[in-house]
């Protein structure tokens, strides 16, 4: 954990330290905000295998000094044979979990690489791929000590991952889970990011790494082919955003959640909160976050097959509507809820002012469990989200793309300042981004504070089906007794849990009377991250 605030050249903020490095390393030698990013991101790919991978998803929000971001939406859509009729057929009521049968949808994430790689070079960055990707190669052949994170979930997700194609040649040491401290190695992924700086990232999907990708998947028995991979591109997007006092903040559209944040954001403001940490504090953003996800589980699918527009709901007069509804005082009926997902989220800010908010995930920790052996690539299985009865929401339809509770988040503040921040954490990610957004930008809460103070978690998150009301026991005991007076089904958990999410942000401070720029970041204790700037 690591927070400043500094003149600088640059900052960048990562669950794991090693890709923060990376990232910074990329600042010094004069790369911009983007440049940056794709070093840290595939660093990150390499030394926290469990939370995310070449063969995940992601996507960005990219922002000049001033302007509103940019986004890029890196999703893979399932495969031309993934049909519900395909499942079926092989006796399966619901898409397994883990297997090749899991492995249904393209990989996006290097494609978002590569859109967001010819953006750095429209703003004059000039350092090569292999530059990039110097860190993730040397990590990957090389090795880097495996974290009590990799090692707590590799424990605790062996018994139904051991048997899934790959895993245990990659993940096992002796049939055992690596020990923490220990050096971890890829060096078939070392290969895999060597041949992509020297040919170019469209080899993921057009080339030479595609064959080996798509003749590994036919080989473990995913319906995953060289076609689907081929049409393949990453999406520029505009960004939904809505309009707060404290300033205006952008998430991303379909098949993101960022609807649901922005939702939430905007119902919690009508409410009047006075201060943070109280019930009603507590009691708002949870309220909000059930009329945010009400929306979400009715309507957020593949924007293709969408009959809403999303903005509508962040219109004042809807956002007014749904506040009305809220009970400050009593807590709402909350039905089941579905979503869970294992993920990274990094942030970098250069000395320009230049921003990237990013979030990259495999969806549930180590994805579908496959690991292909000619790339060392561990697949994705986020299209288990997809349903298998006919005319269902989200159902399954070949190239439909699956719905994502990934979505990076940024804003530009009344005062001038932009912030990039996120987490990763399935339903807890638009949650614990009010707690941030909201304890900094609304309250203001130091930066470090915001990222460190107690949360709470409604619904699911990764490695775990809890559908309740989680709190961390760091919340003073009469709030805990009110929010259960409420109605609320709370349960108190430990202080600082992983499953609460690995947040971060960064806060750029623009120049002022003469003075240089500041940025302000902060990373999750909860993670093995930092913020590290120059």
């Amino acid at each position: 954990m690591l927070t400043t605030l500094k003149a600088t050249r640059g900052m960048v903020v990562a669950p794991h330290h090693l890709a923060a490095q990376a990232g910074l390393a990329v600042l010094r030698d004069g790369g911009n905000a983007v440049e940056a990013m794709v070093a840290a991101a595939a660093t990150v790919a390499v030394v926290y295998p469990h939370m995310n991978a070449l063969g995940g998803d992601n996507f960005w929000l990219i922002a000049l000094p001033g302007g509103a971001p940019t986004g890029i939406d890196a999703c893979g859509a399932a495969a031309a044979k993934a049909d519900i009729g395909f499942y079926r057929k092989q006796g399966h009521a619901a898409i397994p979990s883990r297997g090749p049968l899991a492995a249904l949808t393209v990989a996006g994430a290097v494609s978002g690489w590569r859109q967001a790689f010819a953006v750095a070079k429209d703003w004059g960055g000039g350092l090569p791929l292999a530059r990039l990707f110097e860190d993730a190669e040397y990590y990957a052949r090389a090795g880097f000590p495996v974290t009590a994170s990799q090692h707590n979930n590799t424990r605790d997700k062996m018994a139904e991952l051991k048997d899934v194609p790959g895993f245990a040649a990659a993940y096992l040491t002796d049939g055992k889970p690596p020990t923490v401290g220990a050096p971890f190695r890829n060096p078939a992924l070392a290969r895999t990011l060597k041949r992509l700086a020297d040919n170019g990232l469209d080899d993921f999907y057009r080339g030479g790494v595609a064959r080996d990708v798509a003749a590994d998947l036919a080989r473990v028995g995913s319906p995953l082919a060289d076609d689907d991979l081929a049409r393949h591109r990453a999406l520029v997007v505009e960004p939904l955003s809505v309009a707060l006092r404290a300033g205006t903040v952008y998430n991303m559209p379909p098949p993101t959640q960022g609807l649901a944040s922005l939702i939430l954001l905007g119902v919690f403001e009508r409410l009047g909160v006075g201060e943070p940490e109280g019930f009603e504090f507590v009691h708002g953003l949870v309220e909000a976050t059930k009329c945010a996800f009400r929306v979400r589980d009715r309507h957020v699918t593949d924007p293709a097959y969408m009959t809403v527009k999303p903005a509508d709901f962040l219109i004042p007069k809807t956002l007014d509507g749904m506040a009305a509804g809220v009970d400050r005082r009593r807590a709402a009926p909350w039905p089941e809820a579905k979503p869970g997902g294992d993920t990274v989220w990094l942030g970098a800010v250069d000395g320009a002012g230049r921003a990237v908010s990013f979030i990259q995930s495999i969806y549930w920790e180590f994805g579908s469990g496959v690991v292909l052996p000619e790339t060392g690539i561990t697949w994705q299985n986020r299209g288990i989200s997809f349903n298998l009865t006919d005319g269902a929401h989200n159902c399954l339809m070949p190239e439909r793309r699956p719905f994502h509770t990934i979505q990076p988040a940024l804003a530009r503040l009344a005062d001038g300042r932009t912030m990039v921040y996120g987490t990763m954490g399935g339903e807890g990610q638009p949650q614990t981004q009010a707690m941030v957004f909201t304890r900094h930008a609304l309250f203001g809460r130091g930066l470090q504070a915001a990222v460190t103070a107690p949360r709470w978690l409604l619904g699911r998150t990764w490695g775990a089906d809890k559908t309740n009301l989680r709190i961390e026991g760091r919340f003073a005991p009469h709030v805990i007794d009110a929010l259960r007076a409420a109605g609320h089904d709370v349960e108190v958990v430990g202080p600082f849990e992983e499953f609460m999410g690995h947040a971060g942000a960064l806060v750029h401070h623009p120049a002022d009377g003469g003075a240089g720029s500041m940025i302000e970041g902060a990373a999750d204790p909860r993670s093995d991250g930092a913020a590290a700037g120059f």
